[in-house]
């Protein structure tokens, strides 16, 4: 939660061009994450003399609604020149994964980065085509035991494949471990290896056991690595993999670091920069167009004002669906979905400061009856 309030506190239209005067008054008031001193003093003192006020004491995550400065939606745009760029660049990411196909282990890499950065909804078609072939290579067991001897490779394969909806047996990893999952001894200093193994068991499932115990393993290999044998940059990435592997973690959050610290080419890392730059700003300006949007809809609803003890923040609300539906062109869909995530919480402070034991008897039979 803390990442997501930090992300919506950069919600600022610093990076694009401004149609309404009043857009950085409306930021500065709606979009509020990190209270002043005298707020934060302000809070405690009501939370300690009415901890009933959950309104007032979380005004930290959400500024009450009474306050925001509504303004038109789409205010924010972006020149003729910024869509001709990120349209070209796009075009040769495009040409590039579709030559790096041809090389198995280059093109997992390129997917997997475009993935990371959070752009790969511009790039399905060339990504489910790279994976497809993948698949085909990687079930095939004579291809496999030609092809496919470094752990990593497998690692990576494997990952992928998974991630995008592939049944990939856990056996594939027999040929890299012994008993009880452990590494075999040749592999246990290979650095990226290790990360793509702990990264790959994060989508074992039930009953694989052996995959589990191989993840487990390469992380205390890799913990101790970061104690005793790594410089400061390798022990940096390492600490990011085990802290934020890629499937459990949100690519927005994630990608200034992996651009960072990206080993593939040097013209691959600068097209990559690039891209999540302009992919950056196009989805900031959605998700403050979405949150205007929802903000004017929880105004219009008066339930804030009918329940004065409710909690009344849109904005914390909205980032479930932000981090459930990443793809930017699901606005609708982030928008529909923070309603009833809304009235969920109100349902909630109705039961917990509001309704006497009869009262709410009856409000879940009513429910009950509704559902």
């Amino acid at each position: 939660m803390a990442n997501l309030l930090m992300y919506f506190a950069s919600l600022t239209p610093a990076t694009v061009s401004n149609t309404n005067n009043n857009i950085p008054q409306m930021t500065k008031t709606a979009l509020t994450a990190i209270p002043s001193k005298a707020t934060t003093a302000a809070a405690a003192t009501t939370t300690n003399n009415h901890k009933w006020q959950i309104a007032q004491d979380l005004t930290l995550i959400s500024t009450p609604s009474k306050h925001h400065h509504y303004i038109a939606k789409d205010y924010t745009t972006f020149s003729d020149e910024f869509y001709t760029s990120q349209a070209q660049k796009m075009g040769d990411m495009m040409c590039t994964l579709l030559k790096v196909g041809e090389d198995p282990l280059e093109g997992l890499m390129l997917v997997d980065a475009v993935q990371r950065i959070g752009t790969d909804y511009h790039f399905q078609n060339e990504i489910d085509a790279i994976l497809e072939r993948e698949y085909v290579n990687f079930t095939n067991s004579s291809s496999r035991e030609q092809n496919y001897q470094d752990l990593f490779h497998v690692s990576l394969s494997f990952r992928l494949l998974r991630q995008q909806g592939y049944y990939v047996p856990a056996d594939v990893f027999d040929n890299f471990t012994g008993k009880e999952g452990k590494i075999k001894q040749k592999y246990g200093k290979d650095t990226r290896a290790l990360m793509g193994l702990y990264e790959a068991s994060q989508l074992s499932i039930e009953g694989e056991d052996a995959l589990e115990e191989a993840g487990n393993f390469s992380s205390q290999l890799l913990n101790a690595m970061m104690r005793t044998s790594l410089n400061c940059n390798d022990a940096r990435v390492v600490n990011n993999t085990l802290k934020h592997p890629y499937h459990k973690s949100l690519a927005k959050f994630t990608a200034k670091n992996f651009i960072r610290d990206y080993n593939g080419a040097s013209a691959n890392k600068k097209a990559l920069q690039e891209l999540a730059k302009m992919d950056f700003d196009m989805s900031q300006s959605v998700h403050i167009n979405e949150l205007v949007e929802i903000s004017r809809w929880w105004k219009d609803l008066g339930l804030a004002k009918e329940l004065k003890l409710a909690r009344d923040q849109p904005l914390k609300w909205y980032t479930w669906p932000m981090a459930a539906l990443s793809d930017p062109r699901l606005s609708k869909q982030r928008i529909e979905l923070t309603k009833p995530i809304s009235l969920i919480y109100i349902i909630d402070d109705i039961f917990d400061l509001y309704g006497t034991l009869d009262e709410l008897a009856l409000f879940a039979q009513a429910v009950n009856r509704y559902v």
